[in-house]
């Protein structure tokens, strides 16, 4: 299993050599959230869709 230095380190090569600061960043932080939401998904911490469409539907009544 790859370090996360290692991680970031794929990540920030695999963007282009033109890519700014900020867009290297907003990649780093896209993957964080994709990783947080695949583990709360493994934990059992994540909402169906249809639980979440109902509570969003009750939320615009």
């Amino acid at each position: 299993m790859p370090t996360v230095k290692e991680k970031v380190s794929e990540i920030v090569q695999a963007q282009p050599d033109d890519s700014s600061f900020d867009e290297i960043l907003h990649e780093l932080a896209f993957t964080r959230m994709i990783e947080w939401g695949l583990e709360d998904t493994r934990q059992g911490r994540a909402i169906p869709n249809e639980e979440m469409q109902q509570r969003m539907d009750s939320w615009r009544k």
